[in-house]
């Protein structure tokens, strides 16, 4: 199977399409897989380094007010499926898959033109708007949350789940723990705020760094590269407790998470989907500055299964944040039912339902 892959920007879209990829590389030998991006985005880095093929397209996001660079935007969008009609021509694909971000909307929109059978996948709860485009052009939706069925034509929708669940399945503890220096036997919370880290998250934790260093727990604190130097400082000042760990970033996150007993972090839908497949208790922040309100969206559906507590962003506070954490950890069986209404949510085989959905795809129009 020929299968190209299309989605950038962020994470959340890039990390579930080599997820997915990477299953399909597992599962059929002889699969050929093109990822295609824009030459700006976090993916023209990520991707490469995956060993996947990349080619890039030259497009850009519309503007949610009204503003001349729309009017450039969209030209470059008619450049764009014009130079995707070139790629698909020359890569002849059984299937193009798009998984989110601005860039997959020239590169679906070339396939449904051409004929060549294609589908989107959602990660979260509220659809972006790139997709919710596409969707009328696409013969298949395959989306994260059951929640987001209502904004999709129904008889093209399966939900599969994000990708990326299945890819942190059965890593190592213990392993994660050791890398980074920390004791096999105590509780671990981690708190990340993203690969840049967020300031409103770091602003609270700085104010308890000494609070810390009187727990039985450890923590884990990833503060993005961006803040790092300045974290470091205040720790110092601190008294840079014994059991909190500072690092800037992570590269071995699925391990890490295997070896956490809970995390605070954003509530985007790849970390998410990540949480709820293995199971990990969560304090979720929703981003406030997301399209849609989407993080807000997500984290309450975890906070409706009790498998997280969600502060809002205006409602956070070192104390707040130091209180949730305590009371989780404290509070006998708290983690354990937590971790129990986490996996209860998480759709561990996603991306092999994503597989099979294109597979099924491929099958059909090789029938027509």
């Amino acid at each position: 199977m020929r299968i190209i892959v299309s989605g950038g920007g962020t994470g959340g879209h890039i990390y579930p399409a080599l997820a997915f990829s990477k299953t399909v590389q597992k599962l059929d030998r002889q699969a050929e897989i093109l990822y295609i991006g824009t030459e700006r985005g976090l993916e023209s880095k990520i991707v490469p380094e995956s060993g996947i093929p990349f080619q890039t397209i030259d497009i850009t996001g519309l503007k949610r007010k009204l503003s001349i660079d729309n009017v450039k935007t969209v030209i470059k969008f008619l450049k764009g499926v014009k130079e995707s009609k070139r790629i698909i021509k020359e890569f002849k694909p059984d299937l193009v898959v798009g998984m989110g971000g601005y860039v997959s909307a020239p590169v679906v929109y070339a396939a449904s033109r051409l004929n060549v059978p294609s589908l989107i996948h959602e990660q979260n709860s509220i659809p972006g708007l790139t997709n919710k485009l596409l969707s009328r052009f696409v013969d298949k939706i395959a989306i994260s949350f059951e929640d987001s069925a209502r904004y999709f034509p129904a008889d093209k929708v399966v939900v599969t789940g994000n990708p990326r669940a299945t890819e942190v399945l059965g890593r190592d503890g213990k392993r994660g723990k050791q890398s980074i220096g920390l004791d096999l036997e105590k509780t671990t919370v981690l708190i990340f705020g993203g690969s840049r880290g967020a300031r409103p998250i770091n602003e609270a934790v700085l104010k308890i760094l000494s609070d810390f260093g009187t727990r039985t727990y450890q923590v884990l604190y990833i503060t993005g590269e961006i803040h790092y130097e300045a974290v470091k400082r205040e720790a110092a000042l601190a008294g840079n407790a014994e059991n909190v760990k500072i690092v800037p970033f992570i590269h071995n996150m699925p391990e890490i998470l295997a070896g956490t007993d809970l995390v605070v972090s954003r509530a985007g839908a790849t970390s998410i989907s990540e949480f709820t497949s293995i199971g990990l208790p969560s304090i979720l922040i929703p981003s406030p500055y997301v399209t849609n309100n989407h993080q807000e969206k997500n984290a309450e559906l975890l906070q409706k299964a009790n498998a997280a507590v969600v502060i809002l962003e205006k409602d956070l506070s070192g104390k707040r944040l130091l209180e949730e954490i305590d009371r989780i950890v404290d509070e006998k069986g708290r983690l354990e039912q937590m971790k129990k209404a986490a996996k209860s949510l998480g759709v561990q085989d996603a991306a092999y339902r994503l597989y099979d959905v294109c597979k099924s795809l491929v099958k059909e129009n090789a029938k027509k």
